[in-house]
């Protein structure tokens, strides 16, 4: 089963770019932001060690892949960043405007 959840029209179909290189993308920063803490640590660690952080930083390194590569193999996780790419990629051909630049562009009262 493909999916749960189809789009009026059955879902999109999505070309290797997509399936292969931007969800993946889109997954990577989801999964940055879901380990956070982690990432808060390690980076603390390399700063405060500088050039001993290979050695000094094992665990924080660690504990940080371990994190990301539990959401990167989760196809729970893959189909969530999927669906959120659709709905991006949807938006974007109904109103021409990224979704990067969309929250950007709400109009202001003068």
């Amino acid at each position: 089963s493909e999916t749960d959840f189809l789009w009026p029209a059955g879902e999109p179909q999505l070309r290797h770019v997509e399936t292969d290189v931007l969800i993946p993308k889109m997954m990577r920063e989801k999964a940055k932001e879901r380990c956070a803490e982690k990432v808060l640590a390690f980076n603390h660690c390399c700063k405060e060690t500088g050039f001993l952080m290979v050695f000094k930083c094992r665990e924080e390194n660690s504990a940080l892949k371990e994190c990301l590569t539990r959401h990167y193999k989760d196809p729970a996780f893959f189909e969530e960043c999927k669906q959120d790419y659709i709905k991006e990629k949807l938006e974007y051909q109904t109103t021409g405007i990224p979704a990067k630049k969309r929250s950007q562009k709400l109009p202001t009262s003068m």
